[in-house]
């Protein structure tokens, strides 16, 4: 059994390095529309990450270390960019280097992973194959603000189905985080695939999300004010969904207002 999602993590990391190729050392200081976050605080922060994965999956005691300080540092209301700035020394061209030859050997070796493997994380543990979901989640979810700071079209695939039912899943959870009752049916949703496939969740035809999975994701992963989509919300719950959508773990956070994320022409 392959684990399908650390190729598809693969190639979102490809696809950005890709958008990365022709930097300059100074492009990569230059600031974000999130949280004014740099391009290489967004590699720190998955450069990081990734190999906090890979840790959890090849030394249990040094990720419990490591999980340790992260949680301690959450617990204090402390930002985590001390920690990730303190592991990952590299910055600019080496930086992207170091990134995506770790994603290159992460996405790899993982393939030949059991996919419901089950690793230790910062919280509950998780199957190899959420994780590697939350990897590619990650990469696209902060390519997108790469990709916006550089005026760039990312050319999206089918791919994206992981990311969509990482939000499908985590529709309690977007609830539950924002102190939300949560209801009995999950909405009814028909989303259009890159591929032009129609994919449906849900149950719930009274409440309806329509419209392109890329949108979806993009709410889910908070990269997109719902105003700023093509998505079409009809009924009360879902509109309190996808207006409190949080696909990712930690504290509530707020979406971004409308036409705070976009792409520079």
């Amino acid at each position: 059994m392959s684990l399908t999602q650390a190729a598809d993590f693969l190639t979102e990391s490809e696809t950005l390095h890709a958008a990365l190729a022709d930097l300059d050392a100074a492009a990569f200081d230059m600031p974000t529309q999130f949280k004014g976050w740099t391009i290489n605080d967004v590699l720190v922060h998955l450069h990081f990450w990734n190999r906090a994965a890979d840790l959890s999956a090849s030394d249990g005691d040094a990720f419990a270390a490591l999980a340790a300080r992260v949680t301690a540092q959450f617990a204090a209301g402390g930002s985590l960019r001390p920690i990730e700035n303190a592991e990952i020394a590299e910055r600019g061209p080496a930086l992207r280097a170091a990134w995506i030859d770790t994603a290159r050997d992460i996405g790899t070796r993982w393939q030949g992973m059991d996919p419901k493997t089950r690793l230790p994380w910062v919280g509950p543990s998780m199957s190899a194959r959420s994780s590697m979901t939350a990897r590619q989640m990650e990469t696209w979810a902060h390519g997108f603000e790469v990709f916006d700071i550089l005026g760039q079209t990312r050319c999206e695939s089918d791919r994206i189905r992981n990311i969509v039912v990482l939000g499908v899943n985590t529709f309690a959870w977007s609830h539950q985080v924002h102190g939300l009752a949560l209801p009995d049916t999950m909405p009814r949703l028909r989303l259009t695939a890159p591929s032009g496939a129609l994919w449906t969740f849900g149950e719930d035809d009274a409440n309806t999300v329509t419209g392109p999975a890329v949108d979806f994701a993009a709410v889910q992963t908070q990269t997109r004010a719902l105003a700023d989509t093509a998505l079409v919300v009809t009924g009360p719950g879902a509109r309190t969904w996808m207006t409190h959508a949080q696909c990712f773990a930690g504290p509530p956070v707020t979406p971004p207002a409308p036409g705070n994320r976009f792409r520079r022409s």
